[in-house]
C-alpha cells in the first residue's frame, strides 16, 4: 500500500514532540530546575512505524542513532514546524541578550529560530563539558550525516567557530523526508545543468561496431564498479568514476547517445551549460560547480560536458588578470571532472582542440564519425519507418543516401522540414522536392551551398 502525506505527517508528528520534550527538559535542566542527566536515555526516540512513510524511510536507511536522530529533526523543524525551536528565543535578564549557548542565527526573511551547531551541542550535552567533546564527531566532515550530504554546516564568516555555522538539512533529504521524491535543482547560474532524456532507443542510433563496444565499457562501468574496485580490489589502482570524451562533428549523435546511456544503465543525464559555468565574480565558480557535483554524486547522474571546446580550447598562456582568472577556473572544473567518482561525459566537435594532458584524464576517446552512405540509408529508412504519411514514386532514398553527405541530426532536421509540407497537402505524401529543398537548407547551414549530383 502506498504512503500517504497523512501518514507521513503522523509520524513527523510524534517525532517532532519527541524533539520538543528534550529541549522542555533541556531548558528545565539549564535553569537549575531538573538534576543533570542523559535525556536521550531518559527520553529515548519515538519507535519506528511498520508502515513506510518518506521519514520513517530515511531513518531505516541511515541507521541513525538517537542523538544523529535528534540533528536531523532538529534541521528539519524550519522547514516543517518552525515554531518547535521559539523556546530558544527566550533572553538572557542577566545580559539582556539571548543566551550564547544556544546558539542559533536570525534568516534575512525566516523569522524562526535558524538552528547551528551550537544548538546542536546544547540539546545533546546542555552544559557537560566531557559530553560536548564527545559529540564533536557527529560534526566532522567524515560522519555519514555530512558525508553523504544529508546535513551540512553552512558557515557565514570563516574565522568564526565552526560550530557557529547553520546546521541545515540539504534540499535533497529535504526533498525525500517529506515527500519521497527526488530533489532536482532549477536551473540557472547556481545550477547549470538540465535533464536531458530521449524517446528513441539504441536501434535508431547508427553506430559501427567498434564504437558501440566502447559506449558498452561505459555501461559495464555503471553497473560493477562497486565490485570492480571493491571486490576485486581495484581500488589502489584506480581512481574511482569514468571519464569519457566524445568527438566528432555536430549532429553525429553525441548528444542522444549520452542520453541513450542514461536510459541502460537508469541513471539520469544532466547536460551542463558551459557558458555559464565560469563566473566574472571570484569564488563563485567554484561554489557554483562543487553544487552541481555534489548533487550528482549524491544522486548518481551522469554529467554530459556539451560543446567541451568553447570551454576547455580556450585555455591560453595568462596575459593578464582575466586570462589567469578564467584558466584557474577551467583547471579547476577539470581538477572536479577527474575526481567525479560517476560518469562524465565530455562532447567537442574537435579531438584536435585538446592537448595531451587533457587527454589523459579521460578512460576512452571515442570519435563519432559523419555516416558513410551505407549508414545514411539505414538514417534515412528509419526516418520514414512507419509514419502515417506516405513516400511520393519519386522519392529515391538509396540515392539521397549516396550522393548526399549529412549527419544524422541534419537528416533529421530535412525530415521536420518534408513533414512541414506533406502535412498540409492531400494527399500528406512527402515528395522528392521536400527533401531536396531540406538537404539545400542543411547544406547552406554548414557553408556548402550545391546539392552533389545535380
Amino acid at each position: 500500500m502506498a504512503t500517504t502525506p497523512a501518514s507521513n505527517a503522523t509520524f513527523i508528528r510524534a517525532e517532532v514532540s519527541w524533539f520538543s520534550q528534550l529541549l522542555d527538559l533541556r531548558l528545565k535542566q539549564h535553569a537549575g530546575g531538573t538534576p543533570h542527566e542523559d535525556l536521550l536515555e531518559a527520553l529515548p526516540p519515538p519507535r519506528l512505524p511498520k508502515k513506510s512513510t518518506p521519514y520513517s524511510d530515511v531513518l531505516r536507511e541511515l541507521k541513525l542513532q538517537p542523538p544523529e536522530r535528534l540533528l536531523l529533526v532538529l534541521a528539519y523543524l524550519p522547514h516543517v514546524q518552525p515554531s518547535a525551536l521559539d523556546p530558544l528565543f527566550i533572553r538572557n535578564q542577566a545580559l539582556d541578550r539571548r543566551f550564547t549557548e544556544f546558539g542559533g542565527l536570525a534568516g534575512s526573511s525566516h523569522g524562526g529560530f535558524l538552528p547551528t551547531g551550537e544548538t546542536a551541542l546544547f540539546l545533546l550535552a546542555g552544559e557537560d563539558l566531557s559530553q560536548r567533546l564527545s559529540h564533536h564527531r557527529l560534526f566532522h566532515p567524515e560522519h555519514p550525516l555530512l558525508a553523504r550530504r544529508v546535513l551540512r554546516l553552512e558557515r557565514r564568516h570563516p574565522d568564526e567557530p565552526p560550530l557557529s555555522a547553520a546546521l541545515q538539512l540539504t534540499p535533497e533529504y529535504l526533498e525525500r523526508l517529506t515527500t519521497g521524491g527526488t530533489y532536482q535543482p532549477p536551473f540557472g547560474p547556481e545550477f547549470p545543468a538540465q535533464r536531458i532524456t530521449t524517446l528513441q532507443d539504441w536501434d535508431d542510433l547508427v553506430l559501427d561496431g567498434p564504437l558501440r563496444d566502447d559506449l558498452e565499457d561505459i555501461i559495464t562501468w555503471a553497473r560493477h564498479q562497486e565490485t570492480l574496485m571493491d571486490t576485486w580490489g581495484l581500488r589502489k589502482q584506480l581512481k574511482p568514476g569514468y571519464r569519457s570524451l566524445f568527438h566528432g562533428p555536430p549532429g553525429t549523435g553525441k548528444t542522444l547517445t549520452a542520453s541513450l546511456l542514461g536510459k541502460a544503465t537508469n541513471m539520469p543525464v544532466f547536460r551542463v551549460d558551459l557558458s555559464k559555468v565560469v563566473s566574472k565574480y571570484i569564488g563563485e565558480t567554484e561554489k557554483n560547480l562543487a553544487s552541481l557535483f555534489d548533487h550528482a554524486q549524491l544522486q548518481r547522474w551522469i554529467l554530459f560536458f556539451d560543446e567541451a571546446d568553447s570551454l576547455f580550447g580556450k585555455r591560453t598562456e595568462s596575459r593578464n588578470a582575466n586570462d589567469h582568472a578564467a584558466n584557474q577556473q577551467i583547471s579547476y572544473l577539470l581538477q572536479r571532472i577527474e575526481d567525479f567518482p560517476g560518469i562524465a561525459l565530455l562532447a567537442s566537435n574537435q579531438r584536435a582542440h585538446f592537448d595531451e594532458a587533457f587527454a589523459r584524464r579521460f578512460q576512452s576517446m571515442i570519435h563519432f564519425p559523419m555516416p558513410g552512405p551505407a549508414q545514411r540509408l539505414r538514417l534515412w529508412e528509419a526516418c520514414f519507418r512507419d509514419k502515417p504519411f506516405t513516400l511520393a514514386a519519386d522519392v529515391n532514398l538509396p540515392r539521397l543516401a549516396r550522393e548526399h553527405e549529412l549527419s544524422g541530426g541534419a537528416i533529421i532536421n530535412v525530415l521536420r522540414h518534408a513533414c512541414l509540407k506533406a502535412i498540409v497537402r492531400e494527399p500528406q505524401e512527402i515528395r522528392a522536392q521536400d527533401l531536396l529543398h531540406g538537404i539545400s537548407r542543411e547544406l547552406h547551414k554548414e557553408g556548402r551551398y550545391s546539392l552533389p549530383g545535380r
